[in-house]
């Protein structure tokens, strides 16, 4: 499917996975333009890793270096128990031998990035604002798309990157039952603080039961006072079940409790979280995954065809991949009802087992094995909970259902143009 024509395809969602789509198709040569709800960009949010196998279509896309220049590369990541007793650590992308880092970034920065390239290489008007979707419908010739208070707008396939909530989502699975709350609830946020362990370190610590928090720098850049701005994620079992809502304000006293006895000499947790610049609330929410994301000339990608749990730091980069493979089925199928039916029988299962990988093999299951082993006492030897071996295994074993596997990631063809394995 080539063609000039700039609205063959229809995103509808101006997130990470729509944009990723749109630069995706453009470097396929397949004309697109995106429909966002919002009336106006807004680059807002808290932290989000980049895991190696995220990094290297951003890099296949040309944006690595601008990337590299606003995020952290990070080094390690390392597991504490809530007593501060160290379990486990393990070296994170190229610090690990990957060709491509893991990158610890702004949401908003990332954002900013991925809407200035659209806007350089596909113009100005490639991001269509106040497109809120109603529903889409179809013929044989194409797809129609009707906005709230818009004019409607015409192609010959439309995908649906409008997240959790999705609006075509709903119209392909009108019997779906709501988001799905774990009994999970977190909070999110950013603080400037002092440098902690390497300065490049991510931290897991604690577990549910008794208060997990996670801790990453987002910055490299020190201010004045010598601090680096700190991303961090509180999660604690809770009957919680807030709307889900990226942008929910959160309120301190409702976790900070927990968190009180998380003063290491490494890192004054809660002294980290009474300085944050921003708490956002948001439930730990996924879905059921569906047996099917394609109808004919409308499809789903990302949030809208298989939202996760974030445990693994994995669920935007299940949104990238979607976006590149739907790219390149697109480009090699002159049917775009073919290509979609391929970009499905490409991802569908396999985003769907990391859905629920996400639910019981993340790599935080590290610390509900040794929480659950010590009856969350402080331990004499970590060696005398779990091996190391042990620990290594459960890390690699969610590393190949998520897709980011060192020597598979570094020998796969490209998603896009995948005649050639990567060298």
């Amino acid at each position: 499917m080539r063609s000039e024509n700039s609205a063959d395809v229809l995103v509808v969602g101006g997130g990470i996975t729509g944009l990723t789509l749109a630069l995706s198709l453009h470097q396929a040569g397949i004309g697109c333009r995106v429909y966002e709800a919002a009336p106006e960009l807004k680059h807002v949010g808290v932290g989000i890793n980049l895991l190696p196998h995220a990094v290297r279509e951003f890099t296949e896309l040309g944006l690595a270096e601008r990337l590299e220049r606003h995020a952290v590369l990070t080094r390690e990541m390392r597991f504490y128990n809530r007593f501060g007793q160290f379990i486990h650590a393990e070296p994170r992308g190229r610090f690990a031998g990957y060709e491509w880092p893991q990158l610890s970034i702004h949401r908003g920065d990332l954002h900013r990035v991925l809407v200035e390239a659209v806007c350089e290489r596909l113009g100005g008007q490639a991001i269509m604002l106040g497109h809120r979707c109603d529903a889409a419908e179809q013929d044989a010739e194409g797809v129609t798309v009707r906005f709230a208070g818009q004019p409607s707008a015409r192609g010959a396939v439309a995908i649906a990157c409008d997240g959790i909530h999705s609006a075509l989502r709903r119209q392909l699975h009108p019997r779906e039952a709501p988001p799905a709350y774990t009994g999970i609830n977190m909070w999110r946020g950013v603080t400037r603080g002092p440098r902690f362990l390497t300065g490049s370190s991510m931290v897991q610590c604690g577990w549910l039961d008794v208060g997990k928090i996670v801790v990453y720098p987002i910055g490299r850049e020190l201010d004045a006072q010598g601090r680096q701005l700190i991303n961090w994620t509180a999660e604690i079992r809770s009957p919680r079940n807030v709307q889900a809502d990226w942008n929910l304000n959160g309120k301190l006293d409702d976790f900070l409790p927990t968190f009180e006895g998380f003063r290491f000499d490494w890192l004054d947790v809660p002294q980290l979280l009474r300085d944050a610049e921003i708490v956002l609330e948001y439930p730990m929410v996924d879905r059921d995954p569906l047996s099917r994301w394609t109808y004919g000339r409308v499809t789903l990608a990302g949030d809208a065809a298989h939202p996760m749990v974030p445990r693994g730091a994995n669920g935007a980069a299940q949104g990238i991949l979607d976006a590149r493979t739907l790219a390149g089925c697109l480009a090699r199928e002159r049917d775009p009802v073919a290509a979609l039916e391929a970009y499905e029988d490409a991802r569908l299962n396999a985003a769907n087992e990391v859905v629920l990988a996400s639910r019981s093999i993340s790599p935080d299951t590290i610390l509900r094995v040794v929480h659950e082993r010590t009856g969350d006492r402080p331990f004499a030897r970590v060696e005398e909970v779990v091996t190391q071996e042990e620990l290594a295994a459960l890390m690699e074993k969610y590393k190949r259902v998520a897709g980011f596997e060192r020597e598979s990631l570094r020998h796969r063809a490209s998603l896009v143009s995948p005649q050639e394995p990567h060298s």
